[in-house]
């Protein structure tokens, strides 16, 4: 098997040049001719594979002769597209005249079809015939389970996989100075996470390796794309195209990988891997569809932006199950899946949407989902902390990164299996506090003075310094909401069709509807979870206490499908809609509180027209200018205290109001003269009520 490698391996690598190299061709064709002297070259490929496959298909003498024929045969039928190619260019010369122009060879359907058709036939060919010739029989037959059989041998082995992300790297390389800097860096990110599949060799030390890397690629390509959004609200339309595709097959190689690790059918991710071939040389080849014509600002799209958020959360939940397996298998295999997809059609539609909704509630629960969406979301928050200015805006984001890291991996995840090491996974416990409520069976006698205390502690925290304590720092949501792309979605809270329903500091009809059954439910799996842990019932749902099923419906389910749909629900759509009941809880306590909005001048408000702090607002409170003008403040159960309208005030002329302020005023300590930007306040001149003028130092009162 050695020497087949020491054979194979230069033979594998000149066909990933030459591949390249006519990739390259394909693009700069710019005739008739020289468009079919590079199909020739492909189908000559093609023939000299196919040739092969022919003889180890089924190795003897007869077999090689045939071979032979085969790779003739098809040769020829190449050289005659050329000859035809050339008949045309000089046809439509003779007809033009000798002083036309030779003939633009538009990259038609037809052609590019044939390039990726040829291109992807030769990769499968050469995957099947070297792994047959190293010794790895890749078998199939003329059935449909034959043929599934057959690519999947062929894809996922290493002669189809390295060879593969060595052609896509090297094709990017050639084409470099006619592509975009980041359509380079996605093509080049897409090789690497194609030179990473854990399919390609069957060592585990590859095995892991490959899947942690790919991970991690992927990560770090899904960043890139977030912050690229957010610094380029506008894209080409043929690159906004290729990455919806992209993203979605991502999603369905990762859903291929966990199907190869769990179940190891690995049919699903080689058909991934062949649909990100057929739209990397469909865009390769036509380089220029990557560029040209701009498409809407994507915060005017909701389907395109919807699309692109769906794609890399597949990609993510799936990308969670395939490490979950992978770190922690004792608690996870035999998990997914659980009732049998057979029987009646009634009962296998049951079944089927009763395990889709544990695997996502166990996935989004589980610690490595948590670790991997913490790097992700939580580089985009570091992203927005450089472009925070406000003090008190950089700790409390600070904080909120801290919390996350404390509150959704550390505790639930490390601390409790290191104090018990028997303790069942972290999936299967329920947390403590508000997102659960009373009930948490069955550790509800043990921990119910916890679970009080949590309620006292968090409640006196949301009176003294306001919601924010919740929603904008312990609660793992906003780590995923404010970074930069995802904050500036803020606008389809403006726009969207469900968004634009719930703005304002108002509670509409439908807000008080939802916020009452989500706290009677609250309260009745609370009761249920309760009588369970006395003995007085045994009511559970799908096998799991009340409190646990509520748990992972609203926060493991719902929470991260209203999550990919903020293009139509808006941004922060747990706070504006009210179905967050752990938010609620905390709206109830703020009402009665010290928080609030303040602005240093009503008159700066009166005169301003930008409007700026209510389009900051991530929860879309449009009438808080209006309070401003009248008031000089703002209070609203509705704002979470993120502190954006603090930011966006291009005046510097609002600040958040809570216990500290109150204390100051109450003791007569003076605050903290700062240089405030009012460009429209002077200091007050003898019979003048007003001007506009330069700045001035003005100090809270």
């Amino acid at each position: 098997m050695i020497e087949a490698w020491t054979i194979l391996v230069p033979i594998a690598t000149a066909m990933a040049v030459t591949t390249a190299v006519l990739i390259k061709w394909a693009a700069e064709a710019r005739t008739p001719l020289r468009g079919s002297v590079v199909v020739f070259l492909l189908m000559m490929m093609v023939a000299m594979i196919g040739g092969a496959a022919f003889y180890f298909a089924a190795p003897s003498t007869a077999s090689l002769v045939g071979g032979l024929w085969l790779a003739s045969g098809l040769m020829s039928a190449s050289v005659l597209l050329v000859f035809l190619g050339f008949l045309r260019d000089v046809s439509t010369r003779a007809r033009a005249g000798p002083n036309a122009p030779a003939p633009v060879l538009v990259h038609t359907r037809s052609f590019v079809a044939a390039v990726i058709g040829l291109v992807v036939t030769s990769e499968l060919l050469m995957g099947w015939t070297f792994q047959t010739a190293s010794g790895q029989l890749v078998t199939g037959g003329w059935s449909i389970a034959g043929l599934v059989s057959w690519i999947t041998g062929s894809v996922n082995s290493p002669w189809f996989l390295f060879t593969m992300s060595a052609e896509m790297i090297l094709t990017s390389y050639f084409l470099r100075d006619r592509l975009p800097r980041p359509v380079r860096f996605v093509l080049v990110s897409q090789s690497v996470i194609m030179l990473l599949s854990p399919p390609a060799l069957a060592a585990s030390t590859w095995f892991y390796f490959s899947s942690y890397a790919a991970s991690a690629a992927m990560i770090v390509l899904f960043v890139y794309l977030m912050e690229h959004f957010y610094r380029n609200r506008t894209l080409t339309v043929g690159f906004s195209r290729y990455l919806v595709r992209l993203l979605w097959i991502y999603g369905l190689m990762m859903a291929g990988l966990f199907m190869w690790i769990y179940y190891g059918f690995g049919f699903v991710f080689a058909a991934s891997v062949l649909l990100e071939m057929v739209v990397f040389f469909d865009a390769v080849v036509r380089p220029e569809s990557l560029s040209g014509a701009l498409a809407r600002p994507w915060l005017e799209q909701s389907r395109w932006t919807f699309s692109v958020l769906s794609g890399i959360f597949v990609a993510e939940i799936f990308m969670g199950a395939v490490l979950d397996l992978q770190i922690d298998p004792s608690s996870y295999v035999g998990v997914f899946g659980v009732y049998a997809l057979s029987g009646p059609p009634g009962s296998v539609l049951l079944n089927g949407v009763s395990n889709g909704f544990w695997f996502l509630a166990t996935v989004t629960a589980s610690t490595w989902f948590l670790i991997m969406m913490g790097f992700e979301m939580g580089a985009l928050v570091v992203f927005k902390l450089r472009e925070t200015h406000h003090l008190e805006n950089r700790i409390r984001m600070v904080l909120m990164i801290g919390c996350y890291a404390a509150f959704a991996v550390f505790y639930p995840s490390i601390y409790f299996g290191l104090i018990d090491p028997n303790a069942p996974p972290s999936a299967t416990v329920p947390v403590l506090g508000w997102s659960m409520g009373i009930g948490s069976f069955p550790l509800a006698t043990t921990v119910f003075v916890a679970v009080l205390l949590t309620y006292a502690i968090t409640g006196a925290l949301t009176i003294l310094f306001g919601r924010r304590v919740v929603c904008s720092v312990f609660c793992t949501a906003p780590l995923m909401y404010q970074g930069t792309a995802i904050d500036a979605m803020k606008a389809f809270n403006r726009s969207g069709p469900v968004g634009k329903k719930y703005q304002s500091s108002r509670i509409s009809a439908t807000f008080s509807i939802t916020a009452g059954l989500v706290l009677g439910s609250l309260v009745v799996t609370s009761l249920l979870s309760y009588l369970n842990t006395i003995g007085t019932t045994n009511f559970f749902v799908e096998g799991a206490d009340p409190t646990m099923f509520f748990f992972g419906l609203y926060f493991s389910v719902l929470w991260y499908v209203l999550f990919v749909s903020i293009p139509y629900t808006g941004n922060y759509n747990c706070v504006t809609m009210g179905w967050c009941y752990t938010g609620l809880i905390s709206q109830a306590f703020q009402k009665i509180g010290f928080y609030k909005l303040k602005v240093e001048s009503k008159q700066v408000c009166r005169d301003c027209t930008t409007l700026d702090c209510a389009k900051g607002c991530p929860v879309a409170l449009v009438d808080m200018p209006g309070h401003f003008r009248s008031k000089g403040e703002f209070r609203s159960s509705k704002c979470c205290g993120v502190g954006d309208c603090v930011e966006a005030c291009p005046y510097n002329n609002l600040y958040i109001y809570d216990v500290r302020h109150w204390l100051r005023e109450k003791l007569k300590i003076p605050a903290r003269p700062r240089l405030a930007l009012l460009p429209m306040v002077r200091p007050a001149q003898p019979g003048v009520n007003r001007t506009s003028g330069p700045t001035t130092t003005v100090s809270r009162q």
